[in-house]
């Protein structure tokens, strides 16, 4: 049908098409979605120019062919930070990185050194990360990392104000004093702005005991017919508003949005019922969500599912303490086969 041995315009114009939708779904596209999908959590603060230059600077050096950035679900990463991680956490600043960068990728393959997601909590020393660069065995003496002497400089009388590093003898001229240039400093301090943020913040006071009983005393009866059931939306600004926020629009990358969600507003409230239950491990685009089976009644259960089902737009049949009932017994039997 086409001979591109001698239709040289077709042979141009297919090469083209092909670049196009490549470049169009392996490029742009998810590019679109994560800018659109993510937003970083609300405790990150958004970097300044020196920790901005120190990413750059980091991938330049190919820091990132040795260093993940990247805690799994699995009980060996835990040493690495306090919870697995997720698509907000490489949303590293409120701003782009450029008008046609989005924030670069440097989750890593490899464990050849430590994973770095929180190494700014596990070593916060600006000091300590200077001679590190410097010279790795001067800090860890079993240490494979190489050194990166062309970050800093060899000064006989280094200017006042300068900063020295306290190098021993063994590991410099003598006579001469190492000064970190602003890369290293650069560097470092993107080093030290590596923190994994909490998910929340609640106080231990606001998780509830697993023993507590339903409080009377905030029970409401909203219209005829409907059961005795706590107040819903009470119950959930304690349990879930930190993730979900009060308006159920969640953040995007961290908590899904419970605004017209399929879940929510299913006739047959079965998945949502289980989901609050048991938890939900969605941590390919969301944060792991904890279950509440064993600290929540059927009745507050119910209460908060009714509070979700008919809220922010959302309009799903109303749900009983039976149906919870019902479904947690299930859910029971299930795990114990």
């Amino acid at each position: 049908m086409f001979n591109f041995h001698k239709d040289h315009k077709s042979l141009v114009i297919f090469s083209f098409l092909g670049f196009l939708i490549l470049s169009l779904g392996i490029a742009v596209f998810p590019a679109y979605q994560s800018q659109n999908d993510t937003a970083p959590l609300p405790q990150v603060e958004p970097m300044n120019q020196a920790e901005i230059r120190g990413l750059a600077i980091f991938i330049e050096e190919g820091c990132v062919a040795c260093h993940t950035q990247q805690v799994r679900s699995i009980e060996m990463d835990k040493t690495w930070g306090s919870r697995p991680s997720i698509p907000s956490d490489y949303y590293y600043s409120k701003q782009r990185m450029g008008t046609w960068r989005q924030s670069p990728s440097i989750l890593g393959s490899e464990r050849t050194g430590p994973d770095l997601t929180n190494i700014g909590m596990r070593q916060p020393s600006e000091q300590w990360h200077l001679l590190h660069l410097y010279n790795p065995r001067i800090v860890v003496s079993e240490s494979i990392m190489p050194s990166y002497p062309w970050m800093f400089e060899e000064k006989a009388n280094p200017d006042e104000g300068e900063k020295v590093l306290p190098v021993p003898a063994e590991y410099r001229k003598k006579g001469r004093e190492i000064v970190p240039t602003q890369d290293a400093l650069n560097l470092v301090a993107y080093l030290q702005s590596l923190k994994q943020a909490p998910l929340n913040n609640l106080p231990p006071e606001f998780i509830p005991s697993t023993n507590k009983k339903l409080d009377e005393t905030t029970a409401s009866t909203e219209g005829q017919g409907k059961s005795l059931l706590p107040d819903g939306k009470n119950l959930y600004m304690t349990h879930c508003s930190a993730c979900h926020q009060a308006e159920g629009i969640g953040l995007p990358g961290a908590f899904p949005s419970l605004v017209r969600s399929p879940i929510v507003n299913d006739e047959d409230p079965e998945l949502l019922i289980r989901i609050i239950l048991q938890g939900y491990d969605a941590r390919a685009n969301f944060a792991q969500m904890p279950g509440f089976a064993s600290q929540l009644s059927d009745e507050e259960i119910a209460a908060i599912a009714n509070h979700e089902r008919s809220s922010w737009g959302n309009n799903a049949p109303e749900v009983s303490t039976e149906d919870i009932t019902n479904i947690r017994e299930f859910v029971i039997k299930e795990q114990a086969l």
